[in-house]
């Protein structure tokens, strides 16, 4: 074992389902001196909310391998009932956004540590009274990333001047919003002007604050909702956040890539088609693992573009580009500020015309694109892995 790594022994089961990070945080766990047994969650497929059936299944597992805790990426109601029931503390790791089920009023369990990466949630979570959450960034697996060299071929195939990897949330399972397709033309125009509102703003959501009542009650006329009886999310949270925050990122990620694409040649790795996309090239999905780490090393500026339901925490892909020493250009999130540097690690905008300006003088100034690019990969790997992470989590669950 490394020094001044934690040593502990135990064992753990961990909820294994179709999340980024598996293999990383499995890794960094048994470098911490745990065992693990994995068992194959049924996140798509099953209830994972009230299923009795599947908190006992846990359960099962817990007193039949008789492991120390319990690990899921993802917080999991069914989960915290089986670790209270068993009296075994339950680490999770949200990075999903937006995420109901930590909602679930199961998050009060004394028996959980839900980490959550978007200080911004962590801070609503406490004020709603709960003492189980804890603020924990997401990481990067800088080792696997210093992998991937871009010999000619890599070089070829993933040269870019401007490139983003995501989804452009057009596809069906994201558009919420058509389900509001019949509102009256006074709530229309009023959702019309609070996303134009929060258009303009980064680091603040007021999606939430701005349905009141009485529009609440027209969006329920044509898409009614119930309240989760076992939760502490209101109907105002679900519209904003799964309705508004989707279509509003859609919106945004359209004209952003379209106004770059008027002057800049623009990369983009979507499931999706484009056809709205004339100028920018669409190159199709690509795979997480195995090829993303060459296509964000080939780009000579890697576009974030946030999706609005993260209100200030520093998303997943962030990670991804400075892990693997690319250079970032994002839109401003007020949890990078915790750690980076703007202008020095990596650089934010706050406007499309800041985001036109920044791409120009950013592709025109080669070495202090690579400098940035250079020293937040550094920060990342010295302060931001997966390594970094599980010691944070033992610590705070363990006092280790």
């Amino acid at each position: 074992m490394q020094k001044g790594r934690i040593k502990m022994q135990g064992k753990l089961l961990f909820l294994e389902w179709k999340s980024f990070g598996n293999e990383y945080i499995k890794k960094e766990f048994e470098n911490a001196g745990y065992a693990i047994v994995s068992m194959e969650f049924p996140q798509q497929t099953e209830n994972t909310r009230r299923s009795e059936e599947l908190a006992t299944k846990i359960a099962m597992l817990i007193m039949q391998e008789k492991v120390d805790f319990v690990f899921s990426f993802n917080f999991f109601p069914v989960a915290a009932v089986a670790c209270k029931a068993c009296r075994v503390k339950y680490l999770s790791w949200t990075y999903d956004s937006p995420y109901i089920q930590l909602y679930s009023r199961t998050i009060l369990y004394e028996t959980n540590y839900a980490f959550v990466f978007d200080k911004a949630e962590y801070e609503n979570l406490r004020k709603k009274g709960v003492n189980t959450v804890y603020y924990l960034p997401m990481a990067a697996p800088v080792e696997y990333y210093d992998g991937f060299v871009n010999g000619p071929e890599q070089e070829k195939k993933y040269r870019a001047d401007v490139a983003m990897i995501g989804s452009m949330y057009s596809e069906k399972k994201h558009q919420l919003f058509r389900h509001l397709d019949g509102l009256d033309p006074y709530a229309s125009g009023y959702i019309e002007a609070v996303m134009e509102v929060q258009k303009k703003l980064y680091g603040i959501s007021v999606l939430e604050k701005m349905l009141h009542g009485d529009i609440v009650r027209r969006l329920q006329a044509v898409c009614p909702m119930m309240e989760n009886g076992d939760g502490l999310e209101n109907i105002e949270w679900v519209f904003a956040n799964y309705f508004l925050a989707r279509k509003l990122t859609a919106l945004e990620r359209r004209d952003l890539l379209e106004q770059l694409s008027k002057e800049f040649a623009v990369t983009l790795y979507t499931p999706e088609e484009t056809p709205n996309l004339p100028l920018v090239d669409n190159r199709g999905k690509i795979d997480y693992y195995d090829a993303a780490p060459y296509a964000i090393k080939g780009a000579k500026i890697n576009l974030n573009i946030s999706l609005r339901s993260i209100v200030s925490g520093i998303p997943l892909r962030c990670w991804d580009i400075m892990g693997c020493g690319g250079f970032l250009l994002t839109n401003y999130q007020n949890d990078f500020l915790d750690f980076f540097v703007p202008g020095e690690d990596y650089v934010y905008f706050d406007s499309p015309e800041d985001l036109l300006e920044k791409t120009r003088y950013y592709l025109e100034n080669e070495n202090e694109r690579q400098e940035i690019a250079a020293r937040g990969y550094r920060k990342v790997k010295e302060h931001h892995t997966y390594r970094h992470r599980v010691e944070e989590m033992l610590r705070i669950a363990f006092g280790a």
